[in-house]
């Protein structure tokens, strides 16, 4: 059984862990998801292949043994939002990890526009400055259901809940820079320089 005190590893690490197409998909994923190290993108891995394997084991099963067990995977995976709600079990199994990623508290923060990058989504939400619901959540690698993704909102307590704060400045300015942005011109859409 082990020691009930000592943690254990929750992921699987790669059997080849020196392959060098392997190690730049990780090192991309990595920075565009703002990952800390290999460990969180393993543990997601682990659970996406934890997936795909019941998915696997499913469509070997009779009709009868297969339709609670199917409806009870899909069903998880549609609250969780990482597969539509018309999927069906083939759909597990075409699963990629950025499915998987995309759910992380994180990505959401940043995708809803609270922050300037992944990075720094991940500090505020380590630091306490995020809320969902009523909840203040302080794991980036917390899976957001599909439910509670509207709820995500800065903690009423923080100084950044006020309109005032640089970064809240910082953010609507960079908003509006967008807006405004003008239309790439010339070749490759950049200006070009007179000479």
């Amino acid at each position: 059984m082990g020691d009930p005190k000592k943690q254990r590893k929750k992921y699987d690490t790669p059997r080849n862990r020196w392959s060098k197409d392997r190690l730049e998909e990780e090192l991309k994923l990595l920075g565009q998801f703002g990952l800390r190290n290999k460990h969180e993108l393993w543990h997601q891995k682990t659970e996406l292949s934890k997936f795909r394997g019941i998915a696997r084991s499913l469509i070997s099963k009779t009709p009868e043994e297969r339709a609670k067990r199917e409806n009870d995977l899909l069903l998880r995976l549609k609250k969780m939002g990482i597969i539509d709600q018309t999927a069906v079990l083939d759909d597990v199994l075409d699963m990629g990890i950025e499915d998987l990623l995309e759910r992380r508290l994180q990505t959401i923060v940043f995708r809803k526009g609270l922050t300037r990058s992944v990075f720094q989504s991940r500090q505020l939400i380590t630091h306490g400055h995020i809320t969902i619901g009523n909840r203040r959540i302080t794991i980036p690698g917390y899976i957001v259901p599909k439910a509670e993704e509207d709820q995500i909102i800065y903690t009423p307590q923080s100084k950044i809940a006020n309109e005032e704060h640089s970064l809240r400045q910082s953010l609507s300015f960079v908003a509006k820079e967008i807006e405004i942005r003008p239309p790439p011109r010339g070749r490759r859409g950049r200006r070009r320089r007179r000479r």
